[in-house]
């Protein structure tokens, strides 16, 4: 699941994925990342939910022919308006981009922030700098991203517009017997 601002590795071998990556570095362009809501990720093409996040390419390397190691960039969310599948399978979409969050400062003995602080503090390597621990929807998205939640759940708070709302839902989600965890 990729929420704006967050970080998505990748690795692209179906020659329909390859294409799109292809075509975006040309054009220097973005792509749609949707959450499943029916099929797999390999193979036949699977129903995504409607909301999803525009990802960038940022790195991309390929250490093999047919290979290729992406780390693309959360951008803006979006909804599908409609989607047509390709004969390879690849999937296109009309969208509209959705309003930006509503952000706030998170209160000061906030959960999630000291949560947060404790995986930087420990494993600096899987949130980069810069950490804006000042922003309710920083600190939201990257806990939903790296929490073990649903996707259900996960999907739930990408789709939320306020994210104050959304740090107050994984605070509460993050309190015993929940049972958000996936």
């Amino acid at each position: 699941m990729l929420f704006p601002g967050g970080r998505l590795p990748l690795r692209i071998f179906e020659q329909r994925y390859v294409d799109m990556l292809k075509a975006c570095l040309r054009d220097n362009q973005a792509f749609g990342v949707c959450a499943i809501r029916e099929g797999a990720e390999v193979g036949a093409p699977a129903t995504p939910y409607e909301v999803g996040t525009l990802a960038k390419i940022g790195e991309w390397e390929m250490p093999q022919l047919g290979l290729f190691h992406v780390t693309a960039g959360g951008e803006q969310r979006f909804r599908i308006l409609e989607r047509q599948i390709e004969t390879n399978g690849l999937q296109r979409a009309r969208i509209e981009l959705l309003e930006p969050e509503r952000d706030a400062a998170p209160p000061a003995s906030s959960l999630c922030v000291r949560l947060l602080e404790r995986v930087i503090a420990e494993h600096a390597e899987v949130l980069p700098s810069p950490h804006r621990l000042d922003s309710s929807a920083w600190v939201s998205a990257r806990l939903a991203e790296l929490l073990p939640l649903s996707l259900a759940a996960k999907q739930e708070l990408l789709e939320m517009s306020d994210a104050a709302l959304r740090l107050e839902r994984l605070s509460a989600l993050l309190r015993p017997g929940t049972g958000a965890a996936s």
